[in-house]
């Protein structure tokens, strides 16, 4: 058990996964085959938080990040076709990718970030640090999901992991990311004069609660379950564009 969560009672990583899973598929349905039902779409902010926690959790455990980079890497190349044609309909839209490739950089964001926080020579960690910024830029100019936003996410969780209070520093991280940062559709929150626009993106924070239940066990591991989790996320996108296409 990892010693940061010590005899913490809450949630394992694989429960974690699967509720993000399910919030993901919420978010997805809602944006293919069940229309009007905003709701959906809502509770869906609350899964990528959850993968980027989990990516900075699984590099902190992994054996080999090379290996985890090269699963990721190959499962980001799997789902790109199933992502198009769910989100435009079509086996090649090249002006927004899927979120694999952004956890991805989140990825080797974390492990510039920890060969610049270990280098002795300075030209290394400034070395280290630009290829960082070049990650975390690459989520823009890469047209990633979630864009820079979702790279800084994964690298945040990572930063603030061993923190003594480091669910300060992920709830204002959230926050300014998701709400103070946020673009796309808002909210009219109105109380008598007070009015405020509240970014959708915002319920992403929420996640926290779910992250914040983490007991820092992996739970039960298998090859197969592990595979699988990862090849839900082309298989029931190409489903859901086919229903659509079907009704």
């Amino acid at each position: 058990m990892n010693t940061i969560y010590k005899n913490r009672v809450g949630l394992n990583s694989n429960q974690l996964r699967l509720l993000a899973v399910f919030f993901m598929l919420l978010d997805h349905m809602w944006g293919t085959v069940i229309g009007g039902q905003l709701w959906m779409n809502c509770v869906g902010r609350l899964a990528f938080p959850i993968f980027a926690f989990l990516i900075a959790e699984g590099y902190a455990h992994t054996h080999d990040w090379k290996v985890y980079a090269k699963r990721l890497f190959l499962f980001a190349l799997i789902s790109e076709v199933p992502f198009d044609y769910m989100l435009e309909s079509t086996p090649l839209f090249p002006f927004h990718q899927n979120v694999m490739f952004t956890l991805l950089l989140g990825l080797l964001a974390i492990r510039c970030w920890e060969r610049a926080s270990a280098a002795e020579k300075v030209t290394a960690r400034l070395g280290w640090s630009m290829l960082c910024l070049l990650c975390i830029l690459m989520g823009t100019i890469g047209m990633t999901d979630y864009g820079s936003m979702g790279v800084v996410t994964v690298l945040m969780f990572w930063v603030s992991r061993k923190l003594p209070y480091r669910w300060v520093f992920q709830l204002v991280g959230m926050v300014l990311l998701n709400i103070v940062g946020a673009n796309g559709f808002t909210f009219l929150l109105e109380i008598g004069a007070w009015k405020y626009e509240f970014p959708l993106q915002g319920f992403a924070v929420l996640a926290l609660i779910f992250i914040w239940m983490y007991n820092g066990k992996k739970g039960r591991t298998s090859k197969p379950l592990q595979y699988a989790v990862y090849a839900f996320y082309p298989a029931h996108m190409l489903l859901l564009h086919l229903i659509r296409a079907l009704y």
